[in-house]
């Protein structure tokens, strides 16, 4: 977390002898530290921004980098939070919210209107994403193979809207009738193949312990004693969380929903329902798909589209809670309003996957409430900056957002938050530094 000069937030020292400087060039700041060892901290200015490079500790042989964590009085200090931004990609890195408020504080500021379900509007998102995704499966039977990845990708955000739609069946704010908002949700999610019982389950999870340890059920980052555990695994870890990021909800969605002992007695009824109808669509559409356009056609209609959603799945998952000074907190330390208020990003995108997508991306709202329908997310959104605008964190989805994500954001600290694995293993951190060197960089 750079200043302008370059300088970081102060540095967490880890020597009792005072680190030497003087072999380190002009254009380089050498830090000592405590407790037997040496850091050293590095950084260059290019095009007028700083770039940091950490230098190993004396540990089998390298040096390993510390730095303090982004504490409140850092994140309460305008200019540094402003550079902050500038690294990360955001356009606003919030303040930190006070341990006083609560999320109930934040609700009753909330309009009732943002609340209420309206029929003509829940079906209205419907429409759009039935006409739209039919509209990009005739794209894609029109299409030249060189326009092919259009049509996916008009296809996979369109198919993304069913998700959506489920989505907001789950919480309750599409229907005042239950029944019909399970039937619903379980045929949006059908040509997702995502069980819906499953997910609605886990997601309420998801929602009561955003970014909490263990048991938030999106996404967690990575342990220090799976890195640990085997060299096999270490290489998937540092792949998933690296290159094949934006795709690696096709693992959650595996692990999560389909094991029947990860649910409770009195869930697993439903569970198996859901189950049974995600099955029937393999088990009839699939054959259907070959029967009248042939394994190539499966491919072309279904699977393509099927990962463009995923993309957008997990790009949308980590964007809304992943940030280098967004923690994760044990149980005791967790903070309902701060997870939901500081601990999740708005990130705006192009207007034409917003439509699509029903607004997922006006996501502060929704974890304030999610009974707020998604046609209702902007009003509420506009609500909350109003009130609470300082606290929150902005974004416009731009490559560096993405960059410091995929770098940066792996593994667990409890005082850093996260500390990239091209630190913890170099030796095995190719694809890490391959996305440093060639992912874009502008915001």
């Amino acid at each position: 977390m750079a200043t302008a000069s370059g300088l970081s937030a102060p540095l967490q020292l880890l020597s009792l002898r005072r680190a030497p400087t003087k072999n380190l060039s002009p254009r380089r700041a050498a830090v000592g530290a405590l407790s037997g060892s040496l850091v050293v901290k590095r950084f260059s200015l290019c095009n007028g921004r700083s770039h940091h490079q950490f230098l190993p500790l004396k540990q089998r042989g390298r040096l390993q980098a510390a730095v303090l964590p982004v504490t409140p009085p850092l994140l309460d200090d305008e200019d540094k939070r402003k550079q902050m931004s500038e690294d990360y990609g955001f356009k606003q890195v919030g303040e930190q919210l006070p341990d006083s408020v609560t999320l109930k504080d934040v609700m009753d500021t909330l309009p009732k209107e943002v609340f209420e379900i309206d029929d003509v509007k829940a079906w209205a998102s419907v429409l759009i994403s039935v006409t739209s995704y039919a509209f990009g499966l005739f794209l894609i039977s029109k299409a030249p193979w060189y326009l092919l990845p259009v049509a996916w990708a008009w296809a996979g955000t369109a198919v993304t809207g069913f998700f959506v739609i489920g989505h907001d069946c789950a919480h309750k704010s599409f229907s005042r009738n239950k029944l019909v908002e399970d039937i619903v949700g379980t045929l949006a999610f059908l040509p997702l193949i995502y069980p819906y019982e499953p997910w609605r389950f886990k997601h309420d999870r998801h929602h009561a312990k955003t970014n909490m340890l263990v048991e938030d059920t999106a996404w967690q980052p990575v342990w220090q004693k799976e890195i640990e555990s085997s060299s096999f695994l270490r290489k998937a870890i540092i792949f998933g969380y690296g290159p094949i990021r934006p795709w690696m909800s096709i693992a959650h969605w595996l692990m999560w929903h389909f094991d029947l002992k990860k649910f409770r007695p009195n869930e697993l009824p439903r569970v198996k329902i859901s189950l049974a109808c995600v099955f029937a669509f393999m088990a009839i559409g699939w054959p259907l798909i070959i029967l009248q356009s042939g394994i190539a056609g499966w491919f072309k209609f279904w699977f393509m589209p099927w990962m463009v959603y995923h993309f957008w799945m997990s790009t949308f998952t980590m964007v809304h809670h992943t940030a280098p000074h967004i923690p994760f907190k044990s149980s005791k330390e967790w903070n309902a309003a701060q997870a939901q208020l500081n601990g999740t990003v708005h990130c705006s995108y192009p207007r034409w996957i917003e439509i699509l997508c029903h607004d997922i991306n006006v996501h502060v709202p929704h974890h304030i409430s999610p009974r707020i329908p998604s046609y209702n997310l902007r009003a509420a959104h506009d609500s909350i900056k109003q009130n609470w605008g300082k606290y929150i964190n902005e974004a416009s989805w731009n490559w560096r957002l993405m960059k410091t994500i995929l770098t940066t954001c792996h593994v667990y600290d409890k005082e850093r938050y996260y500390v990239s694995f091209d630190e913890l293993v170099p030796e095995e951190s190719q694809p890490i530094r391959f996305l440093k060197k060639f992912m874009p960089d502008n915001a």
